[in-house]
């Protein structure tokens, strides 16, 4: 049954081979090039491969870029939940607790006291908590707090108009819609919104829940609504990005910046005999968040799948106040252009027949360049080059063009031999040899040359090389072009087009020295040979026959006429 079954396949493939001939590629270009369009407009799969290779290759990479050594998280984990459980029970904490620690640590002389908690209603068993912590927050030039966006369907049920926030400014002069609310989840306390040392802390995922990039601002009807990287960078003097959402570089692995443990720190403050250095954070960003699991705050990112929010946080403060975040070219346009420019280079090679060794080398080698500046960029730039996605398409291309290439090989050698039917009246078959006499035998590179330029002239040819160093008997053919044609017998029309483009190769066969540098002793001789293929015996030694025939005219043309 298989062995049925591969028959069938094979003839199939004979018959498509011997149907469609090199506009195979052609079709398989524009079938291909289709699947691109329709994958950037409706599939995405190749954003998906970009955002897999992305993470692999920042993830792999040799050179990481260092973390700010001035910034310092004060880590709320689970030792510290432990640690002051005793004098202040369960998270949350009395605000009191936090006062305490801002204005000790404002006497350092930071350059920001950034807190990664949201501070969203009061502490009604603590009134007084609140009141201290909001006097120290108002006696504090350096403190930034986050206020939450919620999701723009809100905005109808929201009180809160931009232009009531201080921070949050018109994109234009006159473009702020006066009316409009937005739906946001700001601090409790008054000094902190006085301040307008406030921004977003939102992080929005990518589609397969990976944090890959930041949004540093929000435009709302007219208003431009700060992340708080975005103001933290601007409050310290960085210059403004000149992109709403960015594309992090990772600093490393998680916990690459300098962390210390909020009660250890708390603990020493409130100690008379101090342990640790009383200028720690002088000029340092410290920023107070939590990695304990119980508090909820990992996300998953393209460096881990449990990524501390804080340290999000902390890394895209990093890239936006030295400005390296990553730069890479986005959307679709860049995608599709990519992808059909390698398809239909790859087409052109393979329709115009050009030597497939040679190609397959410089393909594997010119994929495998892209993916390598690919990777060579991360490392040394800050820019990310994305080409998974293209060259994917162009090795898929590739892979189905060679397979075709190689079955049309093979069934054309088949339909060679078995390709008349019974009942026919059999092949008119016409075979050409071109010997190339050099006192050395010509290189492999050189006969490639050679056979493109004749292939050239007939397209309708079948143009095969026998070169010069075959061991024996062998050597002594020299290097030969073996051009041959064939049609059927009573097709006189084909015949006689045949004899025409034959003679024309023969007077083109003796430019051949001019244009390819040829030794100048070399002698070029050919001959063309016609016979008939009968249909009710094998063909393949009717063409082994009419090779040693062409070959013995090529030596002997007036003996061969004599006997012929």
């Amino acid at each position: 049954m298989l062995i049925r079954l591969r028959f069938l396949l094979t003839g199939l493939m004979s018959a498509l081979t011997r149907r469609l001939q090199r506009n195979f590629y052609l079709y398989l270009a524009a079938l291909l090039s289709l699947g691109v369009l329709l994958d950037a407009g409706v599939f995405h799969i190749g954003e998906n491969m970009r955002q897999k290779a992305f993470d692999f290759m920042v993830r792999s990479r040799v050179v990481t870029p260092a973390p700010d050594p001035d910034i310092v998280i004060v880590d709320v984990n689970e030792a510290s939940l432990s640690a002051l459980s005793t004098d202040y029970g369960r998270w949350p904490w009395p605000r009191q607790v936090f006062g305490e620690f801002v204005e000790n640590i404002a006497a350092q002389q930071p350059k920001a006291i950034v807190f990664d908690i949201l501070f969203s209603d009061a502490d009604l068993f603590n009134p007084d908590s609140d009141a201290y912590f909001n006097e120290v927050i108002a006696g504090s030039k350096h403190t930034f707090f986050p206020f939450l966006r919620l999701a723009p369907d809100h905005d109808s049920l929201s009180q809160v108009k931009p232009g009531m926030l201080r921070g949050i400014r018109e994109l234009t002069p006159g473009s702020g819609d006066a009316g409009a609310t937005v739906a946001v989840v700001l601090p409790h306390f008054e000094a902190a919104l006085q301040s307008g040392r406030i921004g977003m802390h939102n992080i929005y995922p990518d589609s397969d829940g990976i944090v890959r990039e930041y949004r540093l601002w929000s435009e709302d009807y007219g208003w431009l609504l700060p992340s708080l990287p975005l103001t933290i960078a601007t409050a310290l003097g960085a210059p403004a990005p000149d992109r709403q959402t960015v594309l992090l570089n990772w600093r490393g692995k998680p916990f690459s910046y300098r962390y210390v443990s909020f009660s250890d720190v708390y603990k020493d403050l409130s100690s008379k005999v101090k342990t640790r250095p009383q200028d720690e954070f002088r000029g340092k960003i410290v920023i107070i968040g939590s990695t304990a699991p119980s508090l909820f705050d990992l996300k998953a990112t393209a460096m881990a799948k449990m990524h501390p929010g804080v340290e999000i946080l902390a890394t895209a403060i990093d890239n936006v106040r030295h400005g390296d975040y990553l730069h890479t070219l986005r959307g679709a346009s860049s995608y599709v252009l990519i992808s059909l420019l390698l398809i239909w280079l790859t087409t052109a090679a393979f329709f115009r027949n050009v030597d497939r060794d040679r190609f397959n080398k410089v393909f594997s080698g010119s994929q495998l360049g892209l993916l390598a500046i690919s990777y060579i960029g991360i490392n040394l730039t800050n820019t990310y080059i994305d080409v998974t996605g293209p060259v994917t398409w162009a090795v898929a291309y590739f892979s189905v063009a060679k397979v075709y290439a190689i079955a049309n090989d093979r069934a054309l050698q088949r339909w060679l031999s078995y390709g008349v039917k019974p009942d026919a009246g059999g092949l008119h078959a016409f075979v050409m040899p071109v010997l190339l006499e050099t006192p050395e035998p010509l290189g492999e590179a050189l006969m490639k040359k050679l056979r493109a330029e004749i292939q050239a002239l007939d397209d309708a040819a079948g143009v095969e090389i026998l070169r010069g160093t075959q061991g024996g008997i062998w050597g002594l053919f020299g290097d030969m072009l073996l051009l041959t044609w064939m049609c059927g017998t009573d097709e006189e029309a084909q015949i006689q087009g045949i004899r025409q483009r034959a003679q024309s190769i023969a007077e083109a066969a003796t430019q051949l020295h001019s244009v390819n540098s040829l030794p100048v002793r070399t002698v070029i001789r050919h001959t063309l040979h016609e016979g008939v293929l009968a249909a009710d015996r094998p063909l393949a030694p009717q063409w082994r026959s009419l090779f040693a025939q062409a070959t013995l005219k090529l030596e002997h043309p007036e003996t061969f006429k004599e006997h012929a």
